[in-house]
């Protein structure tokens, strides 16, 4: 029997949320993440393998884990989900698209003062950087879910 789907979308949403942690710090390279944001090729090199690394990681634990719940996950959705975390996860880690979604809500919410603050790894970047990401991997969850009918 196939679980309802909010429960499908709850364990879905767990394991993206725990794959991102893995894909996005212990498989992403050292090079991968001092070069991402740089410009030119040398960057988007860089960042397109930190999100090979990362997609195959968050298709590996969502796979083993559909496989161990008895999720019988829609392959489409599957990879729809999978595509929207990507593409949006590069986009923020390019560095600058994030930062330009800082400087339009600035005026109002005063969000590029906070995307430059801080040092070391402790910055409004990093901090913005991985709330893009995690708003992104619910939306990557209702779809790998099936939607409001499975």
């Amino acid at each position: 029997m196939q679980p309802e789907p909010a429960v499908t979308f709850a364990a879905v949403a767990a394991v993206l949320y725990a794959a991102h942690q893995a894909g996005d710090y212990w498989a992403q390279t050292n090079v991968q993440a001092m070069e991402k944001g740089l410009p030119g090729w040398k960057g988007r090199r860089a960042c397109v393998g930190h999100i090979a690394s990362y997609t195959l990681t968050l298709a590996g634990f969502l796979y083993g884990s559909a496989l161990w719940l008895g999720l019988a996950l829609r392959p489409w959705n599957a990879l729809g989900g999978l595509a929207v975390s990507a593409v949006t996860h590069y986009a923020a880690d390019r560095r600058t698209p994030l930062e330009r979604v800082a400087a339009a809500m600035d005026r109002r919410w005063g969000k590029l003062g906070f995307y430059r603050a801080g040092e070391g790894l402790a910055t409004g970047a990093a901090l913005l950087d991985q709330a893009w990401h995690w708003v992104w991997l619910l939306v990557s969850a209702l779809v790998v879910a099936g939607g409001p009918h499975g």
